[in-house]
Parts: structure tokens; C-alpha cells; sequence
């Protein structure tokens, strides 16, 4: 079993030519199955020296900038715990704090914020054609300063959730399918439910739900996209999973009943999302300043979910999976219905039978996120860790 593995042969099985070193992580689809595959396999090295109490600190100095535009609690953590991890002090950057408020451009900003920086975390997902833009407009800042000579490294840019991925949530999802089904092979076939779900508290991101499906259907399985009339994903996304499906051999669909895509499932994942005319609409009247008009859209989609009350995920719905025993996902916070809200995305008795393996799921993020620091920083990963753990840093 690869858990029993040693350190030093997991090590060994990195990959001798590190495609990802200087380069960012903003969308999963741009990476490839065996760059997917060396993430996973750092997270569960780290993962392994931690537990064993060895020295992770491959820098001695250094900062990962944190760069939230939205309110976040487990990726917030786990970006901070990942860049402790490997020794890299945290900046939690307050836009309210800096000249931003001010009209900095974002092109300054991160060029001033580089110099003794080695990466930077990046959330911005609220509003569609706009949190993915934003993080190629850093990653094009950095690259230019460093071309230029301004700055002496270029820090590389992860992306910890924009409109249209979150590739630290799908890793860290696709680490704990692979730990409850026994390998990546035996994913092939499985088949994944992602589902809409309702939810009464705000009108959630895209980008989990694309973020899955991105990545589930380059891997073989069988994923159901499931969702009401009117909360489609990112269309081109959409086509572009039918097309990844096939090439890897699986199969994606969509269904607008709940029940039906639960039948005979190995893995299902209840979330809520906004409808998409909703973020659309977002989008419009962010790029006119109009904020009142956002608070009475946000009530408007909320109102649109509350045509959806039942599609909750429940016991019923639970044992038409396969076998009964479907595993359940979340990235959590869910709303769980009698416990965070009156009706919500999941009952109460589901979601605390599943609360062991959702808290497992969420602690995979930390080093999946340290990976991606670990092997975007260093060309070498494998020297680098043989190095650290003989006492050497870098």
C-alpha cells in the first residue's frame, strides 16, 4: 500500500523533470494528468513527514501572500498552514489597508508585493469574467517585473478559488477519492454526482461544481452534472467536459432531477450555486459601480432558489446510491437543514453520518496547497526534500 510507503520511495517516484516549477496554478484543465499526479504525490509526502514529526521547512526565508477578495475560512487556513508547512511567512493582504483603496493599479501592487516573495494565493470568485481576469493580471505583473529585471525571482500565482476553478478544492477532493476507492486507476468507471443542492444563506460561486467536473472527466469516471432549469455552469465549460469525457473514456451528462442522477452512484457531492442568468447579471452591475442593485439581485437569486427546496440531499435519496453507500462529499461550510438553517442543501442525519470523512476531505487541502507551493518553487522537488530532511535548507 502506497500509505505504508517509505518517505524516501515516494521521494523517489517525483517526477525527474518538474514541469510546474515557475510556473502558476490558475485552472486544473491546463495541467496535465502527470502534473495532476505529482501534485498528489507531494501532498501525500508532506502529508507523511509531518506525521512522522521530519522537517518540512524547505525555505529559510520568504513570503506567501494572501490575497482573499471574498470570505473564506478552510482555503484561508489551509493556505497559511501549507506556507508555515514549508517555512514561508503569511502576509494576509487588506485591500482596505493598502494604497488599493486608493486606486493603485493591481499591476503595482503586486509588482511592490514581490520582491522577497515566493507566491502568491489568490481568491477571487464572486462575479463571472472577472476573478480568473484578475489573477492572469497579476501573473502577467510579476512576469513583466521579473523580465525587466525589477524583480529578482518571480513569484508564481495560485489560484484559491476564481468564477471559473478552484484547482486546490478539486485536488483536494480527487486525494480523498483516491484514498476511499484505493487508487487513481480506480476511479475509472466510478460514478460521481454533482449536484446542485438548495441553500437559503447567498448565492455560492460556480467554480466548485466546474472545478469537479473539470477535473473528474479527464480521469474516466462517470460524472452526472445535475441541476435545476436556469443553473447551468460556465456554457463553454460545460462542452468542454462532454469533450474531456470521451477522450479519457468516461462518460458526463446532464440531468435536472436530483433523485435520478442519485440512482446507483458511488459518489455524490451536494452544493449549492447561483443561477447562472444571476451572476451574469452580477457581473453587469459590478462594472457600473451599482452596489444597491447587487443587494436586491442577491434577493432575486435567493428568491429563484427557493423554487428548488427539495432538492436536499437526504436519507431517502442516499439509499438509492449504489449499494446504499455512496460516499458524500462537501467543501464545506454545508447548509444543513435543522442544524445551520431550517431547510437546506443536506439533512442533518446525512451530513453527521458522512462528518468524519468531510473533515478528512477538508484536511487534505493543506498539502495539496504546499504541494503546488513546493513544486512551482522548486525545479528539483526530490533533491530539495533529501536535502531538508539531512538538515539542509534552502
Amino acid at each position: 500500500m502506497a500509505e505504508r510507503a517509505s518517505v524516501g520511495i515516494l521521494i523517489s517516484k517525483l517526477p525527474k523533470k518538474n514541469s510546474l516549477f515557475g510556473s502558476d496554478f490558475l485552472q486544473t484543465g491546463e495541467k496535465s494528468i502527470p502534473e495532476i499526479e505529482a501534485v498528489l504525490a507531494a501532498a501525500q509526502i508532506l502529508r507523511k513527514l509531518k506525521s512522522e514529526g521530519k522537517n518540512t521547512r524547505l525555505f529559510t526565508s520568504g513570503l506567501a501572500v494572501s490575497w482573499f477578495r471574498d470570505k473564506s475560512t478552510r482555503t484561508r487556513y489551509s493556505f497559511a498552514a501549507a506556507a508555515d508547512l514549508l517555512g514561508l511567512s503569511v502576509l494576509d493582504l487588506d485591500e482596505e489597508k493598502t494604497q488599493v483603496a486608493h486606486g493603485e493599479t493591481v499591476r503595482e501592487t503586486a509588482t511592490m508585493l514581490s520582491f522577497l516573495t515566493e507566491v502568491f494565493g489568490i481568491r477571487d470568485d464572486l462575479y463571472l469574467g472577472e476573478g480568473h481576469a484578475f489573477m492572469e493580471t497579476v501573473a502577467r505583473a510579476v512576469e513583466v517585473g521579473h523580465n525587466e529585471g525589477v524583480l529578482p525571482k518571480r513569484p508564481s500565482v495560485l489560484n484559491l478559488q476564481s468564477d471559473r476553478d478552484h484547482p486546490t478544492q478539486s485536488l483536494s477532493d480527487l486525494a480523498h477519492l483516491t484514498s476511499h476507492f484505493g487508487s487513481l486507476k480506480n476511479l475509472r468507471g466510478k460514478r460521481l454526482v454533482m449536484s446542485w443542492a438548495y441553500s437559503p444563506s447567498y448565492g455560492k460561486p460556480l467554480s466548485v461544481a466546474q472545478g469537479v467536473c473539470g477535473l473528474m472527466t479527464r480521469l474516466g469516471m462517470d460524472v452526472v452534472l445535475a441541476y435545476p432549469d436556469g443553473y447551468g455552469l460556465i456554457p463553454e465549460l460545460e462542452r468542454q467536459f462532454f469533450k474531456q469525457a470521451k477522450e479519457s473514456g468516461g462518460r458526463f451528462s446532464v440531468v435536472h432531477d436530483m433523485k435520478e442522477a442519485f440512482r446507483n452512484a458511488d459518489s455524490v457531492y451536494p452544493k449549492s450555486w447561483a443561477p447562472f442568468s444571476v451572476m451574469e447579471e452580477g457581473t453587469r452591475m459590478l462594472r457600473k459601480g451599482d452596489r444597491e442593485a447587487l443587494v436586491k439581485l442577491e434577493k432575486k437569486g435567493l428568491a429563484m432558489n427557493d423554487k428548488h427546496k427539495d432538492w436536499e440531499c437526504t436519507d431517502a435519496m442516499m439509499r438509492s446510491t449504489k449499494g446504499g453507500k455512496a460516499l458524500y462529499m462537501h467543501c464545506l461550510p454545508a447548509d444543513v437543514s435543522g442544524v445551520s438553517c431550517k431547510e437546506g442543501e443536506v439533512e442533518k442525519s446525512v451530513f453527521e453520518r458522512y462528518r468524519k470523512e468531510l473533515f478528512l476531505q477538508a484536511g487534505h487541502k493543506p498539502f495539496i496547497i504546499a504541494a503546488m507551493m513546493m513544486l512551482t518553487r522548486f525545479e528539483n522537488p526530490a533533491f530539495v526534500l533529501k536535502r531538508t530532511l539531512k538538515g539542509r535548507t534552502f
